[in-house]
């Protein structure tokens, strides 16, 4: 069963093409992943499944319900959790909890075991305010009013923005939990790594969905030899590299290089003498692409 069904969804902000033709399938029970940088359409096709915007073109049914006829009936069954922090900063803990249960008809001790979990976790503070709170603690008082009222889907538009690792780690074990549970999760995120943490990703760019996939098969869709380079004075190889004939492209990954090269039976050690005569010593190695990398790819 399909839990979102969208098809040729399209938003225009003037002249900016914000979604472009976008068409998408969340299984019920999955976790899938809007996978993409700033400014690729991710928020805006969150805000028009969840009845928040209306699309130029296009349709979408969410647990069989239309979004734009039907929002009233769609919004008591979805959770959702905006990017930007959005309780009331001068409530508590407590207070934002109650209201966001009341306004669902529920109270926080009938649907505490939705909650248990993660509300654990912040329940010794409470009676501080919101606003005082740290970035992971925010975001489990925001998982938690999203939740209260049992929601059938999640909906989170990049959820660990700004959150230190540590937090991003137990934030997606809690999401695991959730799921496993039944929950059906949409998260978008401009962290390819969290790309691993889902079921189904798409990758998203200037409006468009490029690739949808499990994350294993994505990297598939990388058909070029890939190769790690590493050496000292990172930006003086990477201009080297760049001026090398055989290039096709090279970027920067972490502390090393990743590459990969014009012709279909690269030598390294022929790239090696020319950086040898720069002065540049290297180890290059073939590796598997992640997807990052294939995102990079099909950017091109």
């Amino acid at each position: 069963m399909k839990a979102i069904e969208a098809r040729s969804i399209t938003k225009k902000y003037g002249d900016v093409i914000a979604v472009n033709e976008v068409s998408l399938n969340v299984e019920d029970g999955g976790i899938y992943g809007l996978i993409g940088p700033d400014g690729a359409g991710k928020t805006t096709l969150i805000r028009i499944l969840t009845s928040l915007l209306y699309p130029e073109s296009g349709s979408a049914m969410v647990l069989g319900l239309d979004p734009v006829r039907e929002y009233k009936k769609l919004r008591k069954l979805i959770g959702y959790m905006p990017g930007k922090f959005s309780l009331y900063q001068d409530l508590s803990v407590e207070e934002n909890l109650q209201l966001f249960a009341s306004l669902h008809n529920t109270t926080i001790k009938e649907n505490y075991h939705l909650i248990r979990d993660i509300y654990s976790q912040i329940e010794p503070f409470r009676k501080r305010k919101a606003g005082a709170l740290s970035g992971g603690m925010k975001q489990k008082l925001a998982l938690s009013c999203a939740m209260i009222h049992k929601p059938e889907i999640l909906f989170l538009d990049e959820p660990t923005t700004g959150v230190d690792p540590v937090s991003r780690k137990e934030f997606w074990e809690m999401l695991k939990n959730l799921n496993e549970d039944g929950l059906t999760i949409l998260v978008s995120t401009p962290y390819m790594d969290e790309a691993r943490q889902c079921h189904t990703i798409g990758l998203m760019q200037h409006g468009k969905i490029m690739a949808v996939d499990s994350p294993e098969n994505v990297t598939t869709m990388f058909k070029k030899d890939l190769f790690e380079i590493k050496g000292q004075d990172k930006y003086k190889l990477l201009k080297s590299i760049r001026e090398y004939q055989g290039t096709d492209t090279v970027y920067s990954f972490g502390s090393s290089l990743h590459y990969t090269d014009r012709s279909g039976d690269f030598q390294p050690r022929h790239l090696e003498k020319y950086l040898e005569k720069q002065g540049i010593a290297v180890v290059i190695e073939k590796i598997s692409p992640t997807v990052e990398d294939t995102f990079m790819a099909l950017m091109r």
